[in-house]
């Protein structure tokens, strides 16, 4: 888990971060990971979070539900989950004499894929389609999702017995994945003062509009990514497909989810251009899981984050992108 660099993300947007300490009434100790799932959310991403069972993965996103106000449907994985319990179901009513569409839990603004490794790989691919498409097909039909839509999953560690490993495909669709981890014991007693008496997420209160975020998320595209970063970008990128303890190096579509995801990075510090700084500190949680090891890596026990701070300190950090020109 990275921890050296919490201090790096400053938030100077005033309405996010008064979204942010919102969620913090719930969430103790947890402001990076807070920060991440919203830049993820305002650059129309996805989060993989893969922790222990209890650390409050679903408590985090409820609140950043709650807080926006947004619909919210949680999807308990589990070894019997079908695809159509994913995406919905036509059903035949006997009174109309016609097939009606009853939609399925991920068609709504927020939703918690609870231990998706826990399912069987074609219903984890049934996913696929909404986290890359913001559409789902059932009977031939494509139906538009919510906007905006959010998918948090969340997952065991792959070595806890009965879980199915997602595949490089699934993977590469999760703009982030990132970790949670235990609190600290300040930490810990304020959870236990807080829930005391009653859990604060049962009172927390919306404090902006999906208006609101929808306009934002249109303002990120509009955050001016210069040359030299884009150059940035790709350098690190295909520095991990070279990289010797590397069998399969991040795509295409990693290079597309750093430069956006550094869009609504430099966007929460009231920025309307992105630095190199911002794509330093998003590639560990951006291309981790984008990599696959190579036999001898795995037994020599590299982990993908070395591999990504090797590349980050080899790749030359463009001059002259310090501002839009």
């Amino acid at each position: 888990m990275m921890k050296g660099k919490q201090e790096r993300s400053t938030i100077e947007q005033p309405q996010i971060l008064k979204l942010v300490e919102n969620v913090e009434k719930v969430v103790v100790g947890k402001r990076r990971e807070i920060e991440l799932s919203l830049i993820a959310i305002l650059s129309g991403g996805h989060v993989l979070l893969e922790d222990v069972p209890g650390v409050g993965k679903t408590m985090m996103v409820r609140a950043i539900a709650r807080s926006l106000g947004a619909d919210f449907k949680r999807i308990q994985f589990t070894p019997d989950l079908l695809p159509s319990d994913v995406t919905g179901v036509s059903v035949f009513n006997q009174k109309t004499m016609e097939f009606q569409f009853r939609p399925g839990p991920v068609m709504t603004n927020i939703v918690l894929a609870d231990e998706i490794n826990r399912t069987s790989p074609k219903t984890q691919a049934a996913l696929l389609e909404a986290l890359e498409e913001g559409s789902v097909t059932t009977d031939g039909e494509t139906r538009e999702l919510q906007q905006p839509f959010f998918v948090m999953a969340t997952q065991n560690p792959i070595e806890y017995g009965g879980t199915y490993p997602l595949p490089e495909a699934q993977l590469d669709r999760f703009l982030f994945k990132f970790q949670i981890g235990y609190p600290t014991k300040s930490e810990e007693l304020e959870v236990l003062n807080r829930v005391e008496k009653q859990h604060p997420i049962e009172t927390l209160q919306s404090v902006m509009e999906l208006e609101t975020l929808l306009s934002m998320q249109e303002e990120v595209k509009k955050v001016y990514v210069q040359k030299n970063v884009k150059e940035y970008i790709i350098s690190i990128v295909n520095a991990t497909r070279h990289h010797h303890s590397v069998y399969l190096g991040a795509s295409p579509r990693a290079s597309i989810a750093l430069m956006k995801a550094g869009q609504a990075f430099a966007y929460i510090q009231n920025r309307d251009y992105v630095i190199p700084d911002d794509i330093k500190y998003l590639a560990p949680f951006t291309l981790r899981h984008r990599i696959m090891l190579s036999s001898d890596a795995k037994l020599s026990d590299t982990t993908t984050e070395r591999i990504v701070k090797d590349v980050i300190d080899q790749v030359r950090i463009p001059a002259g992108s310090e501002q839009a020109q």
